[in-house]
């Protein structure tokens, strides 16, 4: 996924039809027998897999091997291997229109390469792995419908078919990051015949929420599909080893002459949650008892692909689950950011490729990994959890202050005036820690509807400033309540400081498309339910502080302190239990 400013979408569109010059693209896997597949779903649509084998192995049925899919819209042979380049792992890619191309896509060659995932003699053995183009998208023919039906096709599809391969053990895991996570969630949801196990690193859960909250326009609603259009327009190329790679990738331009006009309008056009389109592609709500293991990365502070339905959509999830959560942005487990770690945790590789030998092999892992590791944004240490949101965490609910504030969509959520209606706690009297999404009902009018309702929690020190935890957004679309699910957080508020909520018309950074109505919105008051933790953590985790969390912390904002009420807060944070702390200090420094 990308986040693209809609002022700049012609000059982006642009950079994905032309990326520079002309090179050598794709890459030569020397540990690999590349060959490319063709699969056929019941609608017709045929995909294009890269198929990347262990040296010597070949289509061979008597060598069988788990296999690692991948499936998404950055695999084209072309070079594209991210959306116009999104971070130092997705960008500078070679792009070569004439071909042939060196070898399959370099999207993952991160992976493959620094796991060892083709090596024989790793302890696990070798894996196989494919890359497969989502419809409309390298080789494969259909119409790309953003994580609609079709790509939901595709993805049980690409995944049934990697378990059904003569050379194939039966057993499959998906692996990916932000549109190729999203595809790993889906199978999450599909559970097809075959999926053991999903690593999904910084995902969307509610395709929607990606473009909107609740009406008011992010920064990419419109940008953002015509970017996919045009990835999906970029052909491979032309003297590609497989003949039927353009002329595939080309069917949906004759077969459906509008398809990316109304693939465009669908998304762009639609700011209605709850239209049949928008529900088909809630991934939070379709994977509801699914019991696929799940391995995802979160950025809680994360500027593309945000923590918006993470909580939500964990709790609906009841398969065994790992993660690594913390103050970073769009960036893979093991990316660097110049010579430190941007997330700041070592052993990326060997942990996923622990828990896909755990789960696809049947291998014990002789390492006991923390089921999720957390850094916190406060401090940046790294601390084990056994689940995520944990289980002692409760609600705790305090109403809201009323007011009023202008509709000019101006504000920001850090550096501005502070405008809008506040509530601030009085000092703390001792240390809080919120994990989870905390939730917060306006209570509002307007004269005339779809008046932007924002709210932001802050951790304020004592005099009133201190950085944004977790915001959310809505349209005011009639007169009433408005129920703002909040990005999802873990922050420990410190005694003495402060915590506070502001309802504004905007966060201009985020929503940089929303409508201002230039109206008074009059807050009659609201509620503020926040998830608190009853018990303190003291076991450490080995990780540094990623690299962007001092960047979060210093951008603060200002709040009026005279009117500060008592929160609704837990006891003290208590000592963990006897059993709790036995569990969690089996995983202390790892």
């Amino acid at each position: 996924m990308k986040t693209l400013r809609f002022a700049v979408l012609a000059a982006t569109a642009a950079l994905v039809a032309v990326p520079g010059s002309a090179s050598a693209a794709g890459v030569n896997y020397p540990d690999a027998d590349w060959t490319q597949a063709s699969i056929t779903e019941p609608d017709g649509t045929v995909l294009h897999a890269d198929v990347l084998r262990p040296k010597g192995f070949g289509l061979d049925a008597s060598h069988k091997t788990p296999v690692i899919v991948s499936i998404g819209p950055y695999f084209n042979h072309s070079g594209q291997v991210g959306p116009a380049g999104d971070t130092p792992l997705e960008s500078g890619t070679p792009y070569d229109p004439v071909g042939p191309s060196a070898g399959p896509s370099e999207r993952f060659q991160d992976f493959v390469e620094g796991s060892h995932l083709l090596d024989s003699s790793r302890p696990g053995g070798a894996y196989t792995f494919v890359m497969v183009d989502l419809r409309g998208y390298g080789g494969s023919t259909g119409c790309p419908d953003w994580a609609g039906p079709g790509e939901q096709s595709d993805v049980a599809s690409a995944i049934t078919w990697a378990a059904k391969q003569p050379w194939s053990t039966g057993a499959v895991g998906t692996y990916g990051k932000s549109y190729d996570a999203m595809t790993g969630l889906i199978a999450t949801a599909l559970h097809p015949e075959g999926l053991k196990a999903v690593v999904a690193q910084e995902p969307v859960y509610d395709d929607y929420r990606y473009l909107y909250g609740d009406g008011i326009r992010r920064e990419n609603f419109a940008a953002t599909p015509a970017l996919y259009d045009t990835i999906s327009l970029t052909p491979g190329p032309l003297a590609d080893a497989d003949p039927t790679y353009n002329v595939n990738g080309a069917q949906e331009n004759v077969a459906s002459p509008g398809c990316h006009v109304t693939n465009w309008g669908s998304q762009a056009g639609n700011d209605d949650h709850y239209s049949p389109y928008w529900r088909q592609r809630n991934l939070i709500t379709e994977v509801k008892g699914s019991n696929v293991p799940l391995f995802i990365t979160q950025g809680l502070t994360e500027n593309n692909t945000a923590p918006d339905g993470t909580a939500e959509f964990l709790q609906n999830h009841t398969g065994p689950e790992r993660g690594w959560m913390g103050p970073w942005n769009h960036v893979r487990g093991n990316e660097m950011d110049g010579s430190k770690l941007a997330m700041g945790r070592k052993g990326w590789y060997d942990e996923v490729m622990r828990w896909y030998d755990q789960y696809l092999q049947g291998i014990t892992p002789a390492v006991q990994d923390p089921p999720f590791a957390i850094q916190s944004v406060t401090n940046g240490h790294w601390r084990p959890e056994l689940q995520w949101p944990p289980a002692d965490a409760s609600p705790y609910t305090t109403d809201l202050a009323a007011g009023s504030y202008t509709d000019d969509a101006q504000e920001s959520g850090t550096g501005d005036s502070g405008a809008g209606v506040w509530t601030v706690s009085t000092p703390l009297p001792y240390d809080v820690h919120m994990a989870g999404s905390a939730t917060i009902t306006v209570d509002a009018s307007a004269q005339l509807p779809d008046a932007n309702v924002v709210a932001d929690i802050y951790d304020l020190d004592a005099t009133g400033k201190g950085p944004l935890v977790a915001r959310q957004g809505a349209l005011l679309r009639n007169n009433g309540t408005v129920t703002l699910h909040m990005m999802s957080a873990d922050w420990r508020f410190a005694a003495g400081h402060r915590i506070g909520v502001r309802i504004t018309s905007n966060n201009s950074e985020w929503w940089i498309a929303a409508v201002p109505t230039n109206q008074a919105v009059t807050v009659y008051g609201g509620s503020a339910t926040f998830p608190f933790l009853a018990y303190n953590r003291t076991q450490r985790a080995q990780g540094d502080p990623g690299t962007t969390r001092g960047a979060w912390v210093a951008k603060t904002e200002t709040a009026p302190t005279d009117k500060a009420r008592a929160f609704n807060l837990p006891p003290a944070l208590a000592p963990e239990p006897a059993d709790m702390q036995a569990a969690l200090d089996q995983y202390i420094g790892k």
